[in-house]
């Protein structure tokens, strides 16, 4: 079972939604390299359930502990470790269902490739595991801020049938995002997401939505032109994410009604450097990043525990339904805006220094 990510910045996360913690070990970055707890724990903040009355109520301080790597504030280029004990797990909830396979949940998948499951929260394919990589990705986040000033953003853009009208992409802050309950920075559409998570709570049910990711300033010339094309990286980055089921990039699929003529980006010289007067490609052309903002944008179901009776089979063969407990987000896209951000770093961090060992 993998569970590692990248090639010469690339982390290892472990550990299971009910087991005794879960963490992440990052190898590959430079030393020198500023970085503190605290930064980590902002991330992990942003991320961990408990925040307000539209997530889980699952109790989690997550506290992250730099366990090696790091001295004096500073990265050593050795090994960097994170642990995050886990709290405030309720095992028991999930001892009715062990025989029982839950409808838009691994369990079945499991069984049948392992013949064997761990059947509390779904273990090793609970989005807890993202905690890793919210850690590592703070990691690299930081290490592109300081080489190049990248900053990475990614908000909540909609929530079932309810859109954010576009925003500014050149002014849009983390601040206007964190703002919002739901991370959407409109505030009247925030106001109309957020009545649509309750409403789907108080059905016993859940509901999907979209985040959308925004990278300004991105190293340029990043992505190999085959196999390792930057979008191809970000796409599998993105769709490893629990609940991610769609992708797309710049005008991603409505690039399919659109002539060459319309879809092109015209090229031009400021003076100073080459930019592009639109950005349909999302500022990646043939796996490469060209300088232009990259503009993702990614699906994510809606949080498949229902604790509404579902038809479903058991391990031994047995047809009924299924009323699942347990604490569970109705809408998993409200904390997936800093993992989404996370993953991108990762992706950016190892192929920036993929091409500084590359070219000279």
């Amino acid at each position: 079972m993998s569970s590692t990510f990248g090639t010469v910045f690339f982390v290892t996360t472990w550990g299971e939604s009910h087991g005794k913690g879960v963490g992440a070990v990052l190898e590959g970055c430079p030393a020198g390299l500023p970085i503190t707890e605290e930064e980590i724990q902002a991330a992990l903040d942003r991320r961990r359930p408990g925040q307000n009355k539209l997530t889980t109520p699952r109790n989690e301080k997550d506290q992250v502990r730099i366990m090696s790597g790091v001295f004096e504030g500073k990265t050593t280029g050795t090994p960097i470790s994170f642990v995050v004990e886990n709290e405030d797990q309720h095992s028991n909830d999930y001892e009715d269902i062990k025989k029982w396979y839950r409808p838009g949940h691994a369990d079945l998948c499991y069984d049948l490739k392992y013949g064997f499951r761990d059947y509390r929260g779904g273990g090793r394919s609970s989005a807890r595991e993202t905690i890793g990589r919210v850690a590592a990705g703070e990691v690299a986040r930081k290490l592109l801020k300081t080489v190049n000033q990248t900053e990475i953003l990614a908000w909540v853009s909609s929530v079932g049938n309810i859109d954010c009208p576009p925003v500014d992409l050149d002014t849009i802050s983390m601040e206007q995002i964190e703002a919002s309950p739901v991370r959407c920075p409109d505030p009247a559409t925030s106001a109309a997401m957020e009545q649509e998570v309750l409403d789907a709570r108080k059905n016993k049910d859940s509901v999907g939505g979209i985040v959308t990711l925004l990278v300004r300033k991105p190293p340029i010339g990043l992505g190999e032109p085959v196999f390792d094309k930057l979008d191809a990286k970000l796409a599998q980055a993105m769709l490893s994410i629990p609940a991610c089921k769609g992708f797309e990039i710049g005008s991603g699929f409505s690039a399919a009604r659109m002539r060459g003529s319309q879809h092109n980006d015209t090229i031009y010289f400021d003076g100073r450097e080459y930019h592009t007067k639109t950005n349909n490609a999302g500022g990646v052309l043939g796996g490469i990043s060209n300088g232009e903002y990259i503009v993702c944008r990614l699906a994510f179901k809606p949080t498949a525990t229902l604790l509404q009776a579902q038809d479903t089979a058991s391990n031994n063969g047995e047809n009924g339904q299924l009323s699942a407990k347990g604490r569970h987000d109705p809408c998993v896209a409200l904390r997936a805006p800093v993992i989404v951000e996370s993953m991108a770093a990762l992706v950016l961090a190892d192929m920036y220094l993929q091409q500084k060992r590359n070219c000279l």
